[in-house]
């Protein structure tokens, strides 16, 4: 099937479960609507081509990029080819036009095989999402339109060596000069770095004005004079994501390139967060899932003391917990990323996912590890690989420690409103 072909008819599955979706989980609808669980066919359909896809290539491949660090070029290619990279993309631009909810199906199953190359994948949505959500038509054609025409990267260039969690407290200048900007700073951590055709920036436009209104977003060219791309970073895991700093000095950057109105990049740039803090849940989830099936196929073929080890009431139990977890989890994606796909806030339910989410990667893995006993802490087994990739949930794209900051408020918010 050709790409044009398959993206029709991937297109059509949206669209029909975007319909059935509003039906099911209480959009509007003529009839009273029905709360359900029971993805669509055409859904199952999506979901299940990620699912050979990661079979097929991810997984044999996957030990190889965790060993050398080397990035997926050929297959982020066949992932895009199938339709499986910027499908939130709309339509008019050349996109699939998938919601939250379906794309958080497909990234859970491609983090499933490796979460490294489905980080790779992921980042090009955190850039995107603030053109989606900001950017004028011309902007939209220019820059969603090339991402839709060949397998290009892109990346989301805000946190610095000194402001990781504290977005505020960035230092990256933006000067208006005639039509231009002139950008001066340094970024770092960011995913796709080295790869990016362009960048979201976030600089500050005004250094008097507080948070919410210092700083402005940018689309920059990732050719742009003045770009210096660091080194890429050997992580502890997920080595397949290229993940390095950027410098930024002098660099120009025309004033049609501008997204929103000056002093709304904040604003603009923690928005993106409430369409891709679902989908790193899902990635979250893709991972824990992986390592129960990992576990649990070796609990049925390890014995000791004369029966399979998951016949043994301390392992059952630990996969039981995970499962748990894992359905805990999945819901909470659900839930965040179906109200972002009704236009709802989705904030704190986003907020939730993620911690829920990244902790139970974590602890799922690190059980798995313990499962595998010493054959889970080496390198020729599956499961110290998860165990490694999982720390990053718990970091990028707010700490869990920021996730619970959010919903700490929210509740504090809630329970002044009763009183």
């Amino acid at each position: 099937m050709t790409r044009s072909h398959l993206l029709t008819s991937l297109r059509k599955s949206a669209r029909a479960f975007s319909t059935t979706s509003a039906i099911r989980s209480g959009g509007s609808s003529a009839t009273t609507p029905a709360l359900g669980f029971q993805l669509s066919e055409d859904q199952l359909s999506v979901q299940g081509a990620a699912r050979q896809f990661v079979r097929d290539v991810i997984i044999p491949a996957a030990p190889h990029h965790d060993k050398t660090g080397e990035y997926p070029v050929d297959i982020i290619k066949q992932a895009w080819e199938l339709g499986l990279v910027n499908c939130h993309i709309p339509t008019e631009y050349g996109g699939l036009g998938f919601g939250v909810f379906d794309s958080a199906l497909v990234s859970e199953q491609l983090a499933y095989g490796c979460t490294g190359i489905q980080t790779a994948i992921e980042a090009n949505t955190l850039a995107e999402a603030p053109v989606i959500l900001a950017a004028n038509d011309a902007q939209k054609k220019k820059y969603l339109g090339r991402m839709s025409e060949e397998p290009l990267m892109a990346a989301y260039c805000v946190t610095e060596p000194g402001a990781g969690s504290d977005v505020a407290g960035a230092k990256t200048t933006a000067v208006k000069k005639g039509d231009k900007w002139v950008v001066n700073g340094q970024k770092m951590w960011i995913t796709n770095g080295g790869k990016a055709n362009w960048y979201f920036l976030l600089a500050k436009t005004d250094p008097a004005a507080n948070a919410g209104k210092a700083f402005t977003g940018f689309i920059v060219d990732g050719n742009s004079p003045g770009i210096t791309v660091g080194r890429k970073e050997w992580n502890m895991g997920q080595r397949a994501s290229d993940t390095r700093g950027i410098t930024f000095e002098d660099v120009e950057v025309p004033d049609e390139n501008r997204l929103g109105e000056v002093g709304q990049g904040f604003k603009i740039a923690m928005g993106a967060f409430d369409i891709t803090r679902p989908l790193v849940a899902s990635a979250a989830v893709g991972l824990a899932q992986r390592a129960m099936d990992e576990a649990s196929a070796y609990a049925l073929q390890r014995k000791t003391m004369g029966k399979q080890i998951i016949e043994h009431q301390a392992v059952a139990f630990m996969l039981a917990d995970m499962a748990i977890n894992i359905e805990a989890s999945r819901m909470m994606v659900w839930r965040a990323a179906w109200l972002r796909d009704q236009n709802q806030r989705n904030t704190y339910y986003a907020s939730i996912a993620k911690a829920l989410a990244s902790e139970t990667a974590n602890k799922c893995a690190s059980d798995a590890v313990q499962i595998f006993g010493g054959n889970g802490f080496n390198c020729d087994y599956p499961v110290e690989k998860l165990m490694r990739d999982a720390k990053i949930f718990t970091i990028y794209e707010g700490t869990s420690q920021i996730q619970r900051l959010i919903i700490s408020r929210a509740v504090a918010d809630t329970a002044k409103q009763s009183l």
